[in-house]
């Protein structure tokens, strides 16, 4: 599963291990992503998103039926 947010578009960063004696090595910040399952009543049936942590807040906050409109016009297959 690709470390990408299908709603906030969050993405990995990249930074690196900093050991005790100052090294550095390559390394990933992967966001939050879970795999959820939500019931659109518009579609009427259920669409399974991978989102973040912080997109799963957004969709609590603005209501899926926003969400898969916003998705929608972006051009996202759902």
């Amino acid at each position: 599963m690709a470390a990408v947010c299908q709603v906030t578009g969050a993405v990995p960063g990249f930074g690196h291990n900093v050991s005790h004696s100052h090294r550095r090595t390559k390394r990933r910040f992967d966001p939050n992503v879970q795999k959820k399952t939500y019931f659109v009543a518009s579609l009427g049936r259920k669409i399974t998103l991978n989102v973040s942590a912080k997109g799963i807040k957004v969709i609590d906050a603005r209501g899926i039926e926003n969400v898969v409109k916003d998705l929608q016009a972006k051009g996202v297959k759902l």
